[in-house]
């Protein structure tokens, strides 16, 4: 476990794009092989804005990198943190609280704020408006976004006093793990199930990208479903009653492009209260 650690904890930027890379490529060619969906559309051009927001996320977080990097020498060198005021523990229960602790700052958290707030909502819109989800919907997400995002995690680094070794963990898991959650991929409805009394599982995590109330406001976690469990936003539909995209924003074309999905958040609507999909 201490190699593991070691490792991460000066994981070269050449293997974080590997993971990067290898995963959306391993995804999309499962999504060929055991699609959810059978979608009509031409695949490359779907992910065409998606990459392009991947890109900015890419650019944005090794821009701020170094405050990931201070924050966590300094938590590290003080002793402080959730994970370094516990009793003396062995390292992998200390990996495993502190990647489960960042997952509830750096996903839950600032995913249910973003919900809730609606400036932020605005925001994250441009996450909610692919109509077709797949494994490159993963990382789409406006510039703006990935601020907040990056402010969410690095709040996590000093709530719960994580060294860069597990913050690179965490952000491996993370990236594979909201590929996967997205991917356009069928597993069998029981693995589905048992998977997501532990970990997000793509099924729980798409009734999350159902374009009506309440089941856009639900299923927030990105890596552990715990938090979801523990805190009454757990929901569950028929995968076969998807739907994806937003109600209020119906335009797939508008959808698809850069410039409109970059001007997405300045736009005036009210964000529905219920929805008659409630009864479901």
């Amino acid at each position: 476990m201490e190699t593991f650690i070691n490792y991460f904890e000066t994981i070269p930027s050449s293997h974080r794009s590997l993971i990067l890379v290898g995963g959306l490529t391993f995804f999309w060619l499962l999504e060929g092989g055991l699609p959810l969906f059978k979608f009509n559309y031409n695949k490359l051009s779907h992910a065409l804005p998606n990459l392009f927001f991947t890109l900015t996320t890419i650019i944005i977080n090794f821009t701020l990198a170094f405050l990931l990097l201070g924050v966590a020498d300094w938590v590290k060198a003080n002793d402080f943190g959730i994970i370094n005021w516990l009793p003396e523990i062995s390292l992998w229960l200390y990996a495993l609280l502190g990647v489960l602790f960042l997952d509830f700052f750096g996903a839950y958290l600032a995913h249910f704020v973003e919900h809730k707030v609606k400036p932020l909502w605005m925001v994250h819109l441009v996450h909610h408006t692919d109509h077709k989800v797949d494994t490159t919907t993963a990382n789409r997400h406006h510039p703006i976004e990935s601020v907040i995002r990056f402010s969410f995690t690095l709040l996590g680094v000093f709530v719960v006093g994580t060294p860069i070794a597990l913050v690179m963990l965490y952000q491996a898991m993370s990236l594979i793990f909201t590929q996967f959650t997205h991917a356009n991929i069928k597993l069998p409805k029981s693995l589905d199930k048992a998977l997501s009394y532990f970990l997000v599982s793509p099924d729980m995590h798409k009734i999350h990208h159902h374009y009506r109330l309440p089941y856009t406001d639900s299923n927030y976690g990105n890596i552990f479903s715990v938090w979801d469990r523990l805190f009454g936003t757990y929901m569950y539909m028929e995968r076969e009653k998807l739907v994806y995209g937003v109600d209020v924003f119906p335009d797939e074309k508008k959808n698809s492009h850069i410039g409109e999905l970059l001007k997405q958040p300045f736009q005036n609507y009210e964000k529905p209260t219920l929805s008659a999909d409630v009864k479901d």
